[in-house]
């Protein structure tokens, strides 16, 4: 299936670090993956192109929240935890996991989006946003994160891009 700009619920331009909500008229700033833009598997790099939610983690539950494999752990996020465990790759608060459409490129063997466990989730607010610095998630504020997934559906279409999105559509 083929898709246009003005049917994506969400827009993510990788080179300004924007997420955009077109029907919302929400812009964020986030951060994506240190080791850049690609799809290939164990890469750490933000995939491009057509995407959905596949699913939504963590309805109700308290901001800052703890992750482990889409598990809350029962924890918050506080700065003794952050202390105790200075290796960890933070996900708080919510997790929009994200599963590619378009077969060979971002979904399918090697290339597979959902199977690289992506997510557009919450990371701890002291966390520079609008530098990739990420696994190759998106990530966002938690207060942000929180927003945006009252705001978005399962099956919600995604469009990550790589150049500036100003003058497409």
């Amino acid at each position: 299936m083929t898709y246009t700009l003005d049917q994506a619920d969400i827009v993510i331009d990788l080179a300004q670090q924007i997420l955009h909500l077109p029907k919302h008229n929400k812009f964020y700033v986030i951060s994506s993956g240190k080791n850049g833009i690609g799809e290939q598997e164990n890469s750490g790099k933000t995939p491009r192109g057509w995407h959905q939610i596949a699913q939504k983690i963590g309805a109700d539950l308290k901001k800052n929240t703890v992750f482990i494999a889409r598990q809350p752990t029962g924890e918050v996020y506080n700065q003794k935890l952050a202390q105790q465990f200075p290796q960890r790759d933070w996900i708080l608060s919510r997790i929009l996991w994200l599963d590619g459409l378009e077969d060979g490129f971002n979904h399918g063997n090697g290339c597979d989006t959902f199977k690289r466990y992506i997510y557009i989730h919450g990371t701890p607010d002291k966390e520079p946003m609008g530098i990739p610095m990420s696994h190759g998630c998106i990530r966002m504020k938690n207060d942000e994160i929180i927003e945006l997934f009252e705001l978005i559906s399962e099956q919600a279409l995604v469009y990550i891009s790589e150049h500036t999105l100003e003058n497409e559509g």
